[in-house]
């Protein structure tokens, strides 16, 4: 998850970087406040010097959005997608799960991953058209391209049917290798 997902978070390094305290920063976006959003980004960037972390965090915040967080559980993310696509989920991580029982279920980026410690190990997320899964180190993404032939493989993910027949041995063996590089194996 972000390091500040309350975007107020950011206001005290709002004031300090661009020199003005925040109640003339939010009556500025009133004065913009029926721009689209990719214009008041573009107006605080341009006229103002604004970082894109910071620009985001003020025009959302004035929008309404005061936390970057929109899941706080599993079962939040999962009631938010398709229920085919929640299905696969639920059997996707049951299966690593089931696996890896001390693997800790998080919400991180507002996506479910795993993760053992400190280390994330894996993660999913979904799209209108698929689900994208994803080992948290593309080394093992790269080892395991030969078993992959039947999915579409991005740079850092494996875009899978949102119906996909769960193939829990890829699935624990990909952990395992994750594992193995954090250092932290069976």
């Amino acid at each position: 998850m972000a390091n500040h997902p309350d975007r107020a978070s950011y206001f005290p390094a709002i004031e300090k970087k661009y020199g003005q305290p925040m109640a003339y920063w939010h009556e500025q976006m009133i004065g913009i406040k029926d721009l689209r959003y990719p214009e008041q980004m573009a107006w605080l960037q341009d006229n103002h010097g604004f970082s894109r972390t910071h620009a985001n965090a003020l025009v959302l915040y004035s929008r309404g959005s005061t936390s970057s967080r929109r899941y706080d559980t599993f079962d939040g993310y999962l009631a938010a997608v398709d229920v085919t696509q929640a299905a696969t989920l639920r059997s996707i991580f049951a299966c690593i799960q089931g696996a890896y029982p001390d693997l800790d279920l998080v919400i991180a980026w507002n996506q479910p991953m795993l993760k053992r410690g400190g280390d994330y190990i894996f993660g999913a997320g979904v799209t209108k058209a698929h689900i994208l899964i994803a080992p948290f180190d593309t080394e093992v993404l790269d080892d395991f391209r030969p078993r992959l032939t039947d999915f579409h493989v991005n740079k850092k993910t494996i875009r899978i049917p949102s119906d996909w027949l769960v193939d829990c041995g890829l699935l624990v063996d990909m952990i395992a290798a994750c594992l193995v590089l954090v250092g932290d194996a069976d």
